[in-house]
Formats: C-alpha cells, structure tokens, sequence
C-alpha cells in the first residue's frame, strides 16, 4: 500500500501547510483544482489520485480536533501527523498515476510552452523560432510540447505551415536542419479559445494532459496580446489551466501599462490570480548579447571598473535609432509614443544596469535589487530637460519618404513624438551630477543601439597643444554598440608614426563576428530559456516597474496635457536641432553626431 499522511494547509512552510477541515471541504467542493495546494509527506498528490483522496481526507478530518466554531485554525505539525490517524490508498487507487500505469509516481518530467496570441506577429516572428532555436541548439528538455492558443480558428497542421515559414537554422550549423525542422513541428499543436473563458482553458488543460501523459507537468505561458486582456488570460490559466505538480510560470510582454496608475492595476490585477514569482516581464533588450555582457564587462575587468564613476566619466549616452517609420503600423505606436515604447523600458532598464552598484552575488534578486536602487535614487523627469521631435516627409534620391500624419493609420492631428531625447541624473555617490543622456527615434539616419561613455579630459595634458581648442577631440570614449553587427571598442589616443609629432585618435576593437566564430542567438532565445529555468534575472520585478514609471509619469502627464508639440525633423536625418542644444546644454557633444563616429 501506498501511505500518505496527510497535513492540511493554509500558509506555505518549507516542508508543510495548515489547513482547516471547514475550509479544505468548501474549497474541495467549488474547485476540486484546490487540491494541487496539499503538500503530503512523501510526493505531491498526483492529478488522477484528487478525487479518491478527497473522502479518505475528510474521513482523517473528522477524526482531528477542529474547533468549527471559532475563526482560529488548528494546525497539524508533523510530529502530531505520524502518530494520528493516516490516508490509506491502495495500488488500485493509484494504478494511473504514472504513463507505465504501474501505481508508481512519475518522476519524469515535461514542459509545455503555450503562446497565447499564437496567430499574432509576435508569435510567428520571434516566439516560434525562438523555441525552434532552442530545440535545434538541444537546450529545450527531453519532453517538450508547444501550443498555441488563440481566438482565431486554426487545425494543428495550419499552424505548422504558419510558422514553418519562419523558421530557420543556424547559420554556422545547418545539418539536419529539414529533419529537426519536421520533429520540432511535431511538437506544435493549436487550441482555439476565448481570453476570457475558463471554459476554454480547461479544454486546453484536458489537451495539455494528454501530451504530459501522467509525467511531472511544468506549464509556461507566454502572453503575445495586448495588455488589456492579461489579467483575463492570467486568471482563466491560473484557475483552469494551471499544473497540478509542476511549477505554472506566465511570461508578460511590454507594455506594462501607459504610466503609474494603469501599471499598477495590471500588477495587482496580475497579483490577484497569479504570485510575483510566477509573472516573468520580458523586456527583449535585457536578453541582448551586449547588455548582459554588460556586467561582465564591468565587474571582471579591474581597468574599468576603478573607473565607473563620476570622478573618471563626464557623461552616459543611451542612443536607439531606426532608419524606418511606422510604415502602415501606426496605430499602436500613436497611442503610446516613442518615450513608453523605447526609452521608459529598453533604455531605462540598460541605465539601471550600467549605473548599478556591484551586487552581493550574481542571484536573480540581489542584481534586481540594485537596480531599484538606481532608479530610485534618480530625480524625476522635467520637460526642461526633454526634447521631442516627430519626422516629416522629405525626398532623397527621388524618392519620397511620408511623414508620420502622412501614415493612414496615424491621425492627421497627431502630436504623438516619434523623436525623444532628455537629459536624466543619478543622485547618488557614484553618480551626482554626471548627465546620463537617452536619445531615440524613428525615421533617423541610421539604424543603431548603443552605450556611449565619455571620460573627463586629462588634467593638464602635456600634449594639448597637438588637439587644438577642442579638448574633446582628445577625450576617451568607450563605445558599446549593441546592435546591428554588435562591437565593443575603446578611443584611444596615439602618436602617428613618423619623425613629427602628430596625434591620433584609435580605436581598440572588439569585433564579435569577427572575433567569435557563431551566430548570436536572439534576445528571445535567451529569454524563454531562462524562463523555464526559472531564471529571473533579466526580467522586471514589479517594484522595478513601480520606480520606472515614476520616473516619466509626471512628463508623460505634462506633454500630453499641455498639448506640447513636437519639434518637426526630415525623414532620414539626424533628428530634431533641440536635441544638440539640450546636450550642449551640459556641455555634451552627442557620440554619435560625429561621421568619423558610425563606422569602426
């Protein structure tokens, strides 16, 4: 026989829960799912074992001192368990438990990814060869299953030929690449459903069930909709989809709300059905090659970190342009701008990451901590220190390129700004009043992301008089370029060779295509695999938010109530003039305003 000895629960310990009589009845009898929370004292109780423990159990609670007329609840200790009455289950109870049908517990275990928006853009151009990635490189577990759900109406060999057109291999390793592709599309299956039905999402259950065939089932899903259906989908998961035994994690896409009040809506209604370390807020940038080797580049090399501070670096610059608008995309993109969709998050979360203090340890929790401690210790954005900008149409090489109202999906009156710099400050020791400077737009000359760090001049430099006035010209700069064709590279000063003395500016070169032999793997790649390993260091804890947000609420708030209008630029420029004149405003020369700059 199998024995196992029950102990009621309320409040999560580290090896048992309490629970009262009353309570465990009426929750048993409204959602037999309640069960999933009893722990017993040999294995977690099997989905198929629910309902013939639920009368063994209520039998052993009769048996228990209960007092049913107070509010206080009596707590069984395990010491108390082992010498009262026990749960007895025969084999016969249990001969389904495990995929042999043998009475014994499975121990295997199982993942299943399920894309909720599965037939969005999202999904078919990032998600779903993310996963195809991580399944070629071998980093997905032994038994893995993905779904996708959506409203649309789809068969399971649809959604293979939907996303099989995006998927691609390896560059630097295409063997077998067809026949991975083909058992990888094997492990695809489609639901249809509705958001907010958890009717729907205990028939995806019943489906998920069936591929987990009675293995330890962990369940990950991946929230690819728009934010004002994430708390439907969060409860309709948590209270008819969520896995019994394994571990349920929701992954979030941006944005999280439009400022601090709706950002703190969706935590709580988030909060309400789903706990803080089961919602994982993905912020793609955070999962980019150069931003994670961000901390390494600073905390294992002795030259730099000595100097990661104010008293070495005059200024921090965060740049992020693209050489296209919007494109036909519009609609979405005027109703948050060019501050929420890049700079509040991408740049934001990048500053907080450059500017942190060393952490106790590399744990998800220690460096999240820090980070907190950046943004709150920043001064909240004013309109003086912000310049906006919105492109316009302009023609190069004959041809014509629309301004953003010129988009049908834009109105004509829009002043949503497309273009945004602002000058930010970190009120700390490390940090008073060096000029962290963020910059990003649509439509610009280029297409580039990047960290640009300007050290001070050198004090009385002997060879000044070979720069000229410009001492800037002399200044080191240590360029982080994140994407496209991702480099490190550090201007250095040298001597020309030659009888004269004559000074040059030189870069020493990081090149990662050249230097590493191997495609980068997407942002996203990284991402969904640390979610599964429930590795939270590269996602947004909800305090994180909260500080993210305070920070450009009250200059979201000012701009859009006083109706401010953007400073026009040409489509394929530079951007706004203002910008130039808010970075001399700190005595800053933008890195990248320079030709000699784009290029390494």
């Amino acid at each position: 026989m199998l024995v196992l000895k029950c102990l009621c629960i309320r409040e999560q310990t580290a090896s048992f829960k309490s629970y009262s009589y009353h309570n465990a009845e009426r929750s048993y009898a409204s959602s037999p799912r309640t069960y999933q929370s009893f722990h017993f004292l040999s294995e977690p109780l099997p989905p198929q074992l629910i309902s013939v423990v639920h009368s063994k159990f209520i039998e052993l609670m009769q048996c228990t001192s209960v007092d049913m007329n107070t509010s206080s609840t009596h707590r069984i200790s395990k010491g108390q368990a082992q010498n009262q009455n026990s749960v007895l289950i025969t084999q016969e109870d249990a001969k389904s438990t495990s995929p042999a049908g043998d009475g014994a517990i499975s121990t295997e275990s199982t993942v299943t990814i399920t894309v909720v928006g599965a037939s969005g853009d999202l999904a078919k151009k990032k998600i779903f060869p993310a996963l195809f990635a991580l399944y070629y490189e071998g980093c997905l577990p032994k038994h893995f299953t993905v779904f996708g759900y959506a409203r649309s109406k789809m068969t399971d060999e649809e959604l293979r030929n939907m996303i099989s057109a995006t998927l691609t291999c390896r560059i630097d390793q295409r063997e077998n690449c067809g026949e991975k592709m083909d058992k990888f599309l094997q492990r695809c299956f489609y639901h249809s459903g509705q958001y907010n039905s958890e009717e729907c999402f205990g028939q995806l259950s019943k489906k998920l069930e069936e591929h987990e065939a009675g293995r330890l089932a962990n369940r990950l899903f991946y929230l690819s909709i728009p934010p004002d259906i994430f708390v439907d989908v969060a409860r309709c998961a948590s209270h008819s989809a969520t896995s019994l035994r394994g571990w349920t994690r929701v992954i979030v896409e941006k944005p999280f709300g439009r400022d601090s009040q709706s950002s703190a809506e969706l935590t709580r209604g988030l909060k309400q059905h789903l706990k803080e370390e089961q919602i994982y807020r993905i912020d793609h940038y955070l999962g980019k090659e150069l931003v994670e080797n961000l901390s390494v580049l600073r905390f294992s090399n002795l030259v730099f970190e000595p100097l990661w501070s104010r008293q070495y670096i005059r200024n921090v610059q965060l740049i992020f342009s693209e050489d296209f608008g919007t494109e036909g995309r519009g609609g979405y993109f005027d109703s948050y701008g060019i501050i929420r969709d890049i700079m509040q998050n991408h740049l934001l979360q990048i500053l907080a990451l450059f500017a942190m203090e060393p952490p106790v340890t590399l744990d998800a929790e220690d460096i999240r901590n820090e980070k907190v401690k950046v943004l709150r210790s920043m001064r909240v954005l004013s309109s003086e220190d912000v310049v906006v900008g919105q492109y316009k149409s302009h023609t190069r090489g004959g041809i014509k390129y629309p301004g953003y109202t010129e988009d049908k999906t834009v109105p004509n009156n829009s002043l949503t700004p497309t273009f945004a710099a602002a000058a930010l400050f970190i009120d700390n020791a490390r940090w008073d009043g060096v000029p962290f400077l963020m910059k990003a737009g649509k439509a610009l000359h280029t297409k580039r992301a990047e960290i640009r760090v300007q050290f001070r001049h050198v004090p009385g430099n002997l060879y000044k008089r070979n720069f000229g006035s410009d001492l800037d010209l002399a200044t080191n700069e240590l360029v982080i370029r994140v994407q496209p064709d991702e480099a490190i590279y550090l201007k250095i000063n040298n001597k020309v060779p030659g009888l004269g003395m004559r000074l040059d500016r030189s870069n020493l070169h990081l090149h990662y295509a050249a230097r590493y032999n191997r495609e980068i793997p997407d942002a996203y790649e990284r991402l969904i695999l640390d979610a599964i390993e429930g590795e939270r260091r590269l996602f947004i804890r909800s305090d994180e938010l909260d500080a993210a947000w305070a920070l450009f609420t009250p200059l979201l708030n000012e701009l859009e109530s006083n109706k401010v209008a953007p400073e026009f630029y040409p489509y394929g420029s530079r951007g706004p003039i203002g910008a130039y004149y808010l970075a001399a405003k700190y005595n800053v020369r933008w890195g990248d305003a320079n030709s000699e700059l784009t290029t390494v």
